[in-house]
């Protein structure tokens, strides 16, 4: 996107989505920095973050990603916009650093038939109360995912699912 960028991870560490934020917004400042002869620090607060229950909503988080560039009107199908994992999932096109998950995997037994899979999950509107529910869960850092999961969340972590806080 033009003002901010999606990342659906899947982290093996507590510290490694963190780690890689400060990495990446170090790194891309000072490319940024160095190509308009300017300092200090480009981005305004917090990376956003929410955690996403895999088996329920994984793959409506992952065809929201993709098909953002539709929904903003900057391409008119998902493999038209260049920075985008749909070159992957829906296009089967290899990429470097990326891996992909298991419930992607699990959509077919090859290549083949997990593209022709989700393309067709692709293909189906994602209703405006998952869009809803998405964007919320990730800009106020809710957990997104069944009421059973967020409430082993809170016995796990000791946090509350209603603040977005552990």
């Amino acid at each position: 996107m033009t003002n901010h960028v999606h990342l659906l991870l899947t982290p093996q560490n507590d510290e490694a989505i963190s780690n890689l934020m400060r990495y990446l917004g170090g790194l891309y400042a000072r490319h940024f920095n160095y190509s308009y002869s300017r300092s200090g620090s480009l981005f305004e607060g917090r990376f956003k973050s929410s955690l996403v229950q895999d088996d329920v909503y994984l793959l409506a988080c992952l065809r929201y990603i993709e098909l953002n560039p539709v929904r903003a009107g900057m391409v008119a199908d998902p493999g038209d916009y260049r920075w985008s994992s749909y070159m992957a999932h829906g296009l089967g096109k290899n990429i470097a650093m990326w891996t992909p998950h298991r419930f992607y995997l699990s959509l077919g037994e090859n290549t083949h038939q997990r593209v022709k899979i989700y393309r067709g999950l692709i293909n189906e509107s994602l209703g405006v109360n998952v869009i809803a529910k998405i964007r919320h869960c990730a800009n106020s850092g809710l957990v997104l995912g069944t009421e059973n999961f967020k409430s082993q969340f809170e016995k796990i972590t000791g946090g509350s699912v209603e603040t977005g806080r552990s």
